[in-house]
């Protein structure tokens, strides 16, 4: 089947594909830029955006603010004209300031999740903003606060379900119920966010265990106007991770996808490494805090996990937590951007 463009107010990507945001520093500009100028939504993810920079030790958040604009425009000169958007978690220390930072550096999009994003048409003024949500009673409850405190609706909805990479917005028994026993279905949930999306005349996108074009196709036919992949994308030449953490998702099997508990209290897919078993044998490897989740608890937390995601992004597996989606097994190869997007389109 052929696929239409993917409308965001008076956005349009020529191919319906999101890339999704992946923190921290596998998704900057060089995979936003890549995406965007393929003809899809190229997204930033704003967590713990700066880490490289050498203030960011003592200045996190600072550090933080001054690269989302750094990052934003070095993925618009890749972009060629294409819509680069952020994605900012509400659960982040001083939200607010990221989003302006956002807005100030000229996002086109701003998604926002892991938590409802109650403020951000104050705050993003005439950005075009999308939340994301896992239930139809989400995404109700947003867009009816939306629209009496703000009188605005979402201008896109993303969907994010139970086999998506990293935090997850379900507990653990929800997954279960959902990838395991069968219980669930989540499609059923799909359905009905899409409904009430429709209903709001909202653009509604689906994410998670998002791979292959026929996982896009089912999805269309449900009537979701595209898909949000992320676990793809990060087996390209064009992400922003190390090849040695690109090379742990082509090595890793389906079994060594699993579900972890993040020190941030929420419940996370990675792939099963050295590190995972050194926390689950009680070490622990909280050395300061970098003013990341509001949600952490440092004194009582097994790790930062700062700096467990900044090891394995730059390589050093061994002592990092490498985040993923369902799918990662499934890489073989490093791929082009350009040729996955030519698949999706």
């Amino acid at each position: 089947m052929s696929v239409n463009e993917l409308r965001i107010g008076d956005l349009c990507a020529r191919i319906p594909v999101i890339q999704g945001g992946m923190g921290v520093g596998v998704s900057l500009s060089g995979l936003a830029g890549a995406v965007a100028a393929a003809g899809g939504v190229g997204v930033i993810s704003t967590a713990q955006i700066g880490f490289r920079d050498p203030d960011f030790g003592k200045h996190p958040i600072e550090c933080n603010l001054k690269a989302v604009g750094e990052e934003i425009r070095k993925a618009r000169k890749k972009a060629d004209g294409g819509i680069v958007g952020v994605n900012i978690m509400v659960a982040t220390r001083r939200y607010e300031d990221y989003v302006k930072a956002a807005v100030d550096a000229g996002a086109d999009l701003i998604i926002s999740g892991a938590g409802l994003p109650m403020t951000l048409p104050e705050i993003a003024g005439n950005t075009r903003i999308a939340p994301v949500v896992s239930s139809r009673k989400s995404l109700s409850v947003i867009s009816k606060y939306w629209k009496k405190k703000y009188d605005r609706k979402p201008d896109l909805v993303v969907i994010e379900g139970p086999e998506a990479g990293g935090h997850l917005g379900f507990t653990r028994e929800e997954i279960d119920a959902y990838t395991v026993t069968g219980e669930k279905n989540y499609d059923d949930e799909v359905k009905a966010v899409i409904a009430l999306a429709d209903e709001l005349e909202v653009p509604a996108v689906v994410a998670g265990g998002i791979y292959e074009r026929a996982d896009m196709e089912h999805y269309l036919a449900m009537g979701a106007r595209g898909v949000q992949i992320a676990t793809r994308f990060v087996t390209t030449r064009e992400c922003d991770a190390s090849d040695a953490y690109k090379q742990a998702y082509i090595d890793a099997k389906k079994e060594d996808i699993v579900i972890v508990n993040s020190p941030v209290g929420m419940p996370g897919r990675a792939i099963h490494n050295a590190f995972l078993d050194k926390v689950a044998a009680g070490e622990r490897f909280m050395r300061g805090c970098r003013q990341c989740i509001i949600t952490c608890k440092p004194d009582t937390a097994p790790y930062c996990i700062t700096e467990a995601l900044i090891n394995a992004v730059e390589g050093r597996l061994d002592e990092g937590l490498i985040f993923c989606g369902s799918n990662a097994y499934r890489a073989d190869k490093i791929e082009t951007v350009a040729d996955i997007m030519e698949e999706f389109s």
